[in-house]
Parts: C-alpha cells; sequence; structure tokens
C-alpha cells in the first residue's frame, strides 16, 4: 500500500492548495484538508490474520508430515512427538501471518469492524482538526476535510459557526465524492471536485467579506 505522501506529487499539492484558494474567494470560512495514510494501527486485525496463518500451517502439517501424528494406538506409553512440529508450525504461522499483515494492510482489512474503522478515523480527524489550529479561526468558521486512505473513508468536521448553519448530511456528498476518486486512482482530482463545492455550500451560508484574511495555510497536510 503507498503511503498519504506517496499519493501526491509536488503538482498534485499544488492544485489541492490552488483549489482551496479559489474556494476561499465565495466564503469567509478556512479550508483545511489533510490526507492520512491510515488512521488507527488495528493490531488486533494483525494478530486474527497470523492466528489464522497458524491453523492453515497446523492443518497442512497434519495433513502431509507424519512427524505431526501421535504415537500408534498400540503404543502404551504416551508420546509428545508430534507436539513439538505442532507448536513450532503455531508459533512460525503466527509471526509470519503477522508480518505479512504488517508488510500487506489490505491482509488485514477484512478482520477491522466497520465501526472500529468509523471510529479510529473520527478520532484521527478530530486530532487533525486540533493540530491543524482549525478552532482559533476568527469566527470558528473552519472546516476540516480529512481523507484517510486505508480505510478509504473521508471525515468532514466543520467548526462551530459552520454546524450552526449546515447539518451534518450537508457533507455526505463531499464525502462520497472524494471516496469515489480514491476508488477510481484519482484522489487529487477528487480533493479538487470537493473543495470547490465545499466552497459553493460555504459560500451560501458564510460569503467571504471585504475584510476576510487568510488564517490558514492552503497547503495539503500529509500524515505517513
Amino acid at each position: 500500500m503507498k503511503r498519504a505522501s506517496q499519493m501526491f506529487s509536488p503538482d498534485d499539492r499544488k492544485r489541492v492548495a490552488e483549489a482551496i484558494g479559489k474556494a476561499e474567494l465565495k466564503t469567509s470560512a478556512e479550508i483545511v484538508t489533510v490526507a492520512a495514510t491510515a488512521s488507527g494501527r488495528y493490531d488486533r486485525s494483525e494478530d486474527i490474520f497470523g492466528f489464522l496463518v497458524a491453523l492453515a500451517l497446523l492443518a497442512a502439517g497434519w495433513l502431509t508430515c507424519p512427524a505431526f501424528h501421535a504415537q500408534a494406538a498400540w503404543e502404551a506409553a504416551p508420546s509428545s512427538a508430534g507436539l513439538v512440529p505442532a507448536l513450532v508450525a503455531m508459533i512460525v504461522g503466527f509471526v509470519g501471518g503477522g508480518f505479512l499483515a504488517v508488510k500487506f494492510p489490505v491482509l488485514r482489512l477484512p478482520f477491522i469492524p466497520a465501526r472500529e474503522l468509523a471510529e479510529e478515523c473520527l478520532r484521527a480527524a478530530q486530532a487533525a482538526f486540533m493540530s491543524s489550529r482549525i478552532r482559533g479561526t476568527v469566527g470558528g468558521t473552519g472546516v476540516l476535510i480529512y481523507v484517510s486512505f486505508f480505510e478509504h473513508q473521508v471525515v468532514v468536521l466543520p467548526d462551530d459557526a459552520v454546524a450552526e448553519k449546515l447539518p451534518p448530511e450537508t457533507w455526505r456528498e463531499i464525502c462520497d465524492l472524494i471516496v469515489s476518486g480514491m476508488k477510481a486512482g484519482s484522489p487529487t482530482r477528487a480533493l479538487e471536485e470537493a473543495v470547490v463545492r465545499a466552497g459553493d455550500i460555504l459560500g451560501d451560508v458564510l460569503p467571504r467579506q471585504e475584510d476576510d484574511e487568510e488564517e490558514l495555510s492552503n497547503e495539503l497536510v500529509v500524515i505517513d
């Protein structure tokens, strides 16, 4: 899986910044875009994948390798001969599966509940909202557009003044637009279009004033 920094070339980032600049000509709101490789670690899903690989390796060894089998029924004394290769198979499978899940994150995605994905994205978006100083804008008119590639999710967080004028469902169009672009392999164009659309929406309720000043950077923030 590519990192977020690999998704956007310097020219791509310039295009997003220019789109934000144009959108903010219509509104007094400040738009901030953040792109993250992933929003959470999801260690549990790595363990689950490793455990399944361990079980598969154990089953394969049991079916194909005589060393895994217990002693013959006529042997009076119990034997642990098959225990050692079984334990080795489990350990190797668990560690190897965990390594593969880290190396190829898509392998762990089926084992992460949708609710957990959404919660991690929201948590990370809230952290980005605070670190980007959106809360400090004059009049509380900042809006964060947060994109997380691993989860294929988008979170839009408006500050107080925006939230008072626009209901949460307003941003569904923006989220769907970016997600579609991510899946199509065109995240830059999707962000451009989403920012332009956000500018139109914000311009209707928070039109730009003559004394408006640039408070936040238009540069795309990338988190690997």
